[in-house]
């Protein structure tokens, strides 16, 4: 038991460090601009929907609003972000996504979908149902935090 513990471990960290690493690469190396993670996950945060107040990408993202405007203010200085104010509200501000941002926002979500992809090749309904519930038991322990 102690040894499927420790295999377990280094699996997840391995894992997690290597998704880390080639999500980087994988994304940084289409994009006209040098972006940091960070700034590719705020824009997977602001998403293609509707705009987005700060207040909620903040939120989304587990930051301050301050944090969240010196971002906003590089990405927009990027040409990824565009920021709006609201005509009745002066103090509300929303961001959307320019074209760049959206081909970033696109090929951050293909990386995750190969990804999901390939943990899945060649799984049974079976062992589906049983890494869903791994899944969610790691979900439920690191949202706890």
């Amino acid at each position: 038991m102690d040894n499927a513990l420790d295999i377990i471990n280094t699996g997840l960290t391995n894992i997690f460090d290597n998704i880390l690493r080639i999500e980087a690469a994988s994304i940084l190396d289409q994009c006209e601009f040098k972006l940091s993670m960070t700034e590719v996950h705020t824009i997977a945060a602001i998403g293609t929907g509707d705009l987005k107040s700060m207040s909620e990408v903040a939120r989304d993202l587990h930051i301050t609003v301050g944090t969240l405007t010196v971002a906003i203010n590089n990405l927009v200085k990027k040409e990824y972000v565009e920021r709006y104010k609201s005509e009745k509200d002066r103090r509300i501000v929303r961001v959307g996504l320019t074209k760049q941002g959206k081909e970033v926002y696109y090929i951050h979500e293909k990386f995750h979908m190969d990804m999901v992809n390939a943990l899945l090749k060649g799984l049974s309904d079976n062992d589906m149902d049983i890494l869903t519930k791994v899944m969610s038991n790691l979900d439920n322990f690191v949202t706890q935090f």
